[in-house]
């Protein structure tokens, strides 16, 4: 972790310090949850009140910005894109130097006794696996990754660093946990990485299918709630609250910053787009979709956008019906040109 003074950031950014440019700024965070040391962005001025209540010790703020706080500000012309290029120079990408180790456990990793660890297992720094879990051959256990008792990890699959899973957990061949979730920034010439440098909390007695992807939080969590069912293929993206005994069907997928609630069940190929809630108890037929910032309430729905049930099945009704009205449509036009034409004769007859 590099740490840089607040001019020194504004300097990389081409932005204007308003405040004390020597404090030291040592992390990007959430605006939320932001302490001393971190540095967090407010991209739209209508969200001025959560700057006043911020413990940062700086804020990224939009040109203008005419609100008191307490913390020292950084003005540019584009928050979001200067807070993902000082993420860049706060939180560089962890390097690995070559090298060959005669095992595949770090020495700081804490293993249960009676855990089982398969052929080419690899476990990272300070990380630990409890009683009687199975890590299988193959699987990669990143760094500060905790593994709670009773779990079954299944071959080659992955779990980044800084990740938290409960106990009696069951993670099928080739899930991936913790990767980068999708944003980005962009100038006039290129995207630039949003800092992807949140966790990911899977609770206790969840099973995720294989090659389904839980995306880490951007700079908070994504939480996976206790006894939810994930199936094979599906992807969770970064910041997604996921409820207790939720199941989810194969090749659904849910865009960033979505809350799912408890007990929801999502049928298979359902798209949810970002910030959406769908509430406790909801249905959600297959091939479905919500579009964005929608809130879903209890019931049974179906459709592209997403309706209740019962209005679907008056409008499937409708469609299967449009062939026999375009029929009917069509005869209807034959009998008016021949009445057209029984009206012009008639009237050339009495001229």
């Amino acid at each position: 972790m590099n740490e840089k003074t607040i001019s020194e950031l504004a300097a990389l950014v081409s932005g204007e310090v308003k405040g004390d440019g020597d404090v030291v700024i040592k992390r990007v965070a959430d605006i939320k949850n932001a302490n001393e040391g971190d540095i967090a962005f407010l991209e739209d001025l209508k969200f001025a009140e959560q700057a006043k209540i911020s413990k940062a010790s700086c804020l990224i703020v939009p040109k203008g910005f005419q609100v008191d706080v307490s913390s020292s500000l950084i003005e540019t012309a584009n928050a979001k894109l200067a807070f993902a290029l000082i993420a860049k120079i706060l939180h560089p990408p962890k390097k690995k130097i070559g090298s060959i180790h005669p095992a595949v456990i770090a020495e700081s990793a804490k293993v249960d006794s009676t855990a089982f660890i398969g052929a080419h297992v690899c476990i990272g720094e300070n990380s630990s696996v409890g009683a009687n879990t199975q890590i299988n051959s193959g699987a990669q256990i990143g760094d500060n990754v905790s593994i709670g008792d009773d779990c079954v990890i299944h071959p080659n699959v992955v779990i980044y660093d800084n990740v938290t899973i409960g106990s009696r957990v069951t993670l099928h061949a080739g899930v991936v946990i913790g990767a980068d979730g999708f944003g980005y920034a962009r100038d006039a010439d290129a995207y630039h990485k949003f800092p992807q440098i949140g966790t990911v909390m899977i609770e206790d007695d969840v099973e995720i299918g294989a090659n389904s992807c839980i995306d880490r939080g951007a700079l908070g969590e994504t939480r996976i709630g206790r006894g939810t069912k994930i199936d094979n293929l599906v992807q969770i993206a970064h910041n997604d609250q996921i409820g207790e005994r939720v199941v989810i069907a194969a090749l659904s997928g849910i865009s960033g910053s979505a809350t799912i609630e408890d007990d929801v069940v999502l049928a298979g190929q359902v798209g949810i787009a970002d910030h959406t809630r769908i509430q406790k108890g909801a249905m959600i037929g297959a091939k479905s979709a919500v579009f964005t910032g929608k809130t879903i309430r209890s019931g049974v729905w179906c459709g592209i956008p997403v309706m209740p049930l019962e209005k679907y099945k008056k409008l499937n009704a409708q469609y299967r019906a449009l062939t026999k009205m375009s029929e009917k449509i069509d005869e209807l036009k034959e009998e008016i040109e021949s009445l057209k034409e029984i009206i012009l004769e008639h009237n050339l007859r009495h001229s």
